[in-house]
């Protein structure tokens, strides 16, 4: 589990407060970079790219009495091969078992296909939703005033929010309206934990981030990471072995690159982030094997916590 680096609660109060909010949104609306703002800490990784998250990845966050499970789905997409589908299903239970749904969207983009497309399925959730306008610094307010008035009349949202998740303006109000909002219950996790994931498996999404980063080809989606050793040294130092599973061989002469070169800047990047979350001097060992039809084996499904689509 990640835990917070500062302060926290160290006691839950008499009458608490409960919740589970999905968050919801085409491919790259800014979910994961906002998860990580309400949350305070890094427990999703970010890109560019779209279609990052894979699985369903709980932030948790403490606020005033409420204790709020921020549940990151994979982007709502037309999917075309079998992770694509098993992500897509995965978004949606994401957003059916939550106590409340925030639909996020990209001010720039507005309501285009993607949108479109997710806004049109809503109506499926019966649940109560909001709207988040995401990167609202980028449009001229009369734009986003518009856009505000389309996306409300297309469905039935309790509040509209406007943000900048990257530079958290409006994240403040969104996380204290939130709270005030949540049932009344006690916290299901510790004052100080801040995610459900093993610090094993966010050390793999992060060393997956950065081949992300570092790869600019279509390679990254046929790509998985997992971590094989995880293991507390005298001292307080960490080793961890990792392996990089790609499909094909010549995938795999991309990952390592030309020398090494590649795999090294993956490595040293991963190692460093790994090191300021986790408080603590990190040895990281990766390894590149391939793994033929990865994409198409149930069992690295159940390790992404995505269930397998039979067809």
């Amino acid at each position: 589990m990640v835990e917070s680096k500062t302060p926290a609660l160290t006691q839950m109060p008499a009458d608490s407060k409960c919740g589970f909010v999905a968050l919801i949104g085409a491919p790259n609306a800014g979910k994961s970079t906002l998860l990580n703002a309400l949350v305070g800490s890094k427990v999703t990784i970010v890109s560019h790219k779209v279609q990052t998250t894979r699985a369903l990845i709980r932030g948790i966050a403490i606020e005033n009495k409420s204790q709020l499970i921020f549940v990151d789905t994979p982007g709502i997409f037309s999917p075309k091969r079998r992770l694509d589908r098993a992500m897509v299903t995965t978004a949606w239970s994401g957003a059916h078992e939550a106590d409340l749904v925030a639909v996020l969207i990209d001010a720039r983009k507005g309501l285009d296909e993607e949108a479109e497309a997710l806004m049109a399925r809503l109506a499926e959730v019966k649940g109560p939703k909001i709207l988040i306008l995401n990167k609202i610094d980028l449009i001229p307010r009369d734009a986003l005033l518009l856009l505000t008035k389309i996306a409300n009349e297309k469905a039935k949202f309790e509040s509209t929010f406007m943000i900048s998740a990257l530079k958290g303006d409006g994240v403040a109000d969104l996380k204290t309206w939130l709270a005030e909002r949540m049932p009344l219950g006690p916290w299901l996790y510790p004052a100080d934990q801040m995610s459900d994931a093993p610090m094993r498996q966010l050390a793999a999404e992060i060393t997956r981030e950065k081949l992300f980063e570092r790869l600019h080809q279509e390679l990254p989606y046929h790509s998985t990471v997992e971590t094989e050793q995880w293991k507390e040294l005298r001292g307080g130092d960490i080793r961890i072995e990792q392996t990089i599973y790609v499909e094909r061989e010549s995938q795999r002469k991309i990952v390592i690159g030309k020398g090494g070169q590649a795999l090294k800047a993956i490595g040293e990047s991963a190692r460093r982030e790994i090191a300021d979350i986790t408080e603590q001097k990190v040895h990281l060992f990766l390894f590149v094997k391939v793994r033929e039809g990865w994409g198409d084996d149930p069992e690295r499904y159940r390790a992404m916590g995505l269930e397998f689509p039979k067809e």
